[in-house]
Order: structure tokens, then sequence, then C-alpha cells
């Protein structure tokens, strides 16, 4: 027996030069096997030049609760994802997320302490994946 889920994100765009809003869906679907473990995560946004759903093994979709100051997060993957796989998926998401504070920001300092932790912990990752591998 599997199970699917749907997930679909509509933003909404103020467009500032002509004042109207343009509204955007991405739709994520995500089946999962018996005991709701994702077997399979594909997505489309209705702004993206592709035409077809597009496969992914990993997802982290995050919203803030303004009203209880809250981060509400929402992360999967599939049984396929490899472990070294989630560790680029993990820093580079880490690296678009100090990207992304630096132009909300402009706190330059912290900045550069997040990609020096995300670029440790990279480093730290293959390291360690060569000592299990000899």
């Amino acid at each position: 027996m599997f199970y699917h889920l749907q997930i679909r994100l509509t933003f909404a765009v103020l467009i500032n030069q002509i004042k109207q809003m343009h509204t955007s869906t991405i739709t994520i679907d995500i089946d999962l096997d018996e005991h709701k473990v994702p077997q399979q995560i594909n997505w489309i946004a209705s702004d993206s030049s592709a035409d077809m759903k597009q496969a992914a093994k990993s997802m982290m979709v995050a919203f803030w609760d303004g009203a209880d100051k809250a981060a509400l997060r929402i992360d999967l993957w599939t049984k396929d994802m490899m472990v070294d796989e989630m560790a680029d998926f993990y820093y580079q998401v880490m690296m678009g997320m100090a990207d992304t504070y630096l132009r909300a920001t402009q706190q330059k300092e912290l900045v550069d302490d997040m990609k020096k932790f995300a670029k440790d912990f990279y480093k730290k990752f293959r390291e360690t994946q060569l000592k299990e591998n000899k």
C-alpha cells in the first residue's frame, strides 16, 4: 500500500512597477511507502521553464510563524538518498542560507562565520568518509 502526499505552496508577489499581484505556485508530490517513508519526491513550479515535474531525493521547506516566533519546517528525504548526497545538500543549503541572510541583513561578518561553519562541516564530513572507507 502506498500513500500520496501533496504540498502546494502559493506565493503572491507584488510587482512594484505596475502595482499588481502575481501568484506563483510550487506543487510538491511525495509518494510514501506503507511506513510513510518518502519513496519519491517530485515538484513543479508555475514560473519554471521546466514543463514536467522534477525529481528530488530530499527537500526542506521552512516557514516563520511571527505570532509564535517559531520556525516551522518540513524536512524529507527518500530512502535512496546517500549519506554523501545529504552532506552535499546540507553544505549547499547552509551556503545558500548565508547568502540569503546577507541580502536580508547586510551582516557580512555573521555571514562569513556561517560560511566558515559550512565549509568546516563539509571538510569534516569528507575526512570522516575517507577514514571510514579505508
